[in-house]
């Protein structure tokens, strides 16, 4: 069976874990060259491991333009261009109203918001025509969740970009795509928990609860649909947001 991304230049922000490495290892399966960044190098190390052969790892944060740059000129030397680019690198922390505090508005905009802004504009020069943009959203920016409101807000952000950009780059034929997933058993998600596992276990058994599958997601189920909206099986499919979330908003 042909590979859906043969030949074809990936970038993954947020690729060391969950969804992100979840998508990379989808994506070179698929025949793509990926680049995945991650901030800190052992981990990154892992994932380019994990991935295989076709993975090349750039340490960067998304939300510091100076790594963003450094990221875009290894891409630009070592690949010329980009034909997929999933913005994905994001997280974010819970706090009810009455005890946000300046910094926590500031992580989470930083990393969901700006992160995704600039990681976009900044790889424009390089985004052949034609190219697959996906940018990760989230479910939390439709339903409404307690002490969840900054990265709702920011996930809603995503949303509005996509619908946006499509305007300002439509003579270049660029698809820009949001891919929302529901509760998926991530570090990231079982994080917010804390580090009881028992107390982890809780959360995503809470989670469950509140999807109509019954269960939460898997990384790789999230990385299937990404490898979609970046495939030509999409080639119709623009400003949309994509719920990968067994129903959970949908209801």
């Amino acid at each position: 069976m042909a590979q859906k991304l043969n030949g074809k230049v990936a970038v993954v922000t947020g690729g060391t874990s969950g969804i992100g490495l979840a998508t990379a290892k989808r994506f070179a399966a698929e025949g793509a060259r990926v680049f995945v960044t991650g901030r800190r190098k052992a981990e990154l190390d892992a994932a380019v491991a994990a991935i295989g052969k076709s993975a090349i790892g750039v340490q960067a944060d998304a939300s510091k333009l100076a790594d963003l740059d450094l990221l875009f000129q290894r891409v630009k030397a070592e690949a010329g261009g980009i034909d997929v680019l999933f913005a994905n690198a994001g997280g974010g922390s819970m706090l009810p109203l009455g005890e946000i505090t300046e910094q926590q508005y500031t992580d989470t905009f930083d990393r969901n918001v700006k992160g995704v802004l600039f990681t976009v504009q900044k790889a424009l020069p390089l985004l052949r025509d034609g190219a697959s943009v996906i940018l990760t959203g989230s479910t939390a920016g439709t339903e409404g969740t307690a002490a969840f409101s900054v990265y709702a807000a920011s996930k809603a952000a995503v949303r509005s970009f996509a619908r946006n950009w499509i305007l300002d780059l439509k003579d270049r034929h660029i698809r820009i795509n949001t891919l929302s997933p529901g509760a998926t058993r991530t570090p990231g998600l079982v994080d917010l928990a804390g580090p009881d596992a028992a107390q982890q276990q809780g959360l995503l058994d809470y989670l469950a609860s509140r999807v109509p599958m019954g269960r939460v997601g898997d990384p790789d189920e999230i990385a299937k649909a990404a490898v979609f909206l970046a495939s030509d099986d999409s080639s119709f499919v623009n400003g949309i947001e994509l719920f990968v979330d067994g129903g959970q908003a949908q209801v």
